[in-house]
């Protein structure tokens, strides 16, 4: 599985956060990689639901800082899509030293294409531009 395809899997597995409790997503984890389409091999599986805990645990933390940098938006505001992705983002700019902050921005941006509305590259894109 490509990079791009795993951060894919973080992605969609990391939004079930919004509509489950934290202490869920471990049975949640186990839910998404049943599912036919999410099929991943072993290492691939534990690389994607390590990454999606390590984003949960700093949740309140990124959080924060999207609500300190996003002028007349909050997280309670965004669509959950969106929200989702740049949560990764912004996991990855911050916490994740292997993930140059460029190719988590466009990857974000392609995630925001892909899932989004048609706002939401440029909106994605927009607030990522401010931990650039």
């Amino acid at each position: 599985m490509s990079r791009r395809e795993l951060r894919e899997q973080i992605f969609k597995l990391l939004f079930r956060v919004e509509f489950n409790q934290k202490e869920e997503m471990s049975q949640q984890a186990t839910f998404f990689f049943e599912e036919e389409e999410n099929t991943a091999d072993e290492k691939e599986a534990v690389y994607i639901s390590e990454k999606v805990d390590k984003i949960v645990e700093k949740l309140e933390e990124i959080d924060a800082t999207l609500n300190e940098k996003v002028e007349g938006w909050d997280t309670g505001r965004m669509g959950k899509v969106d929200l989702t992705i740049l949560r990764l983002a912004v996991y990855e700019i911050l916490f994740d030293e292997t993930i140059p902050t460029g190719v988590a921005i466009n990857e974000a941006v392609e995630l925001a294409k892909k899932f989004g509305q048609d706002s939401s590259p440029a909106f994605v894109n927009g607030v990522l531009a401010k931990f650039a």
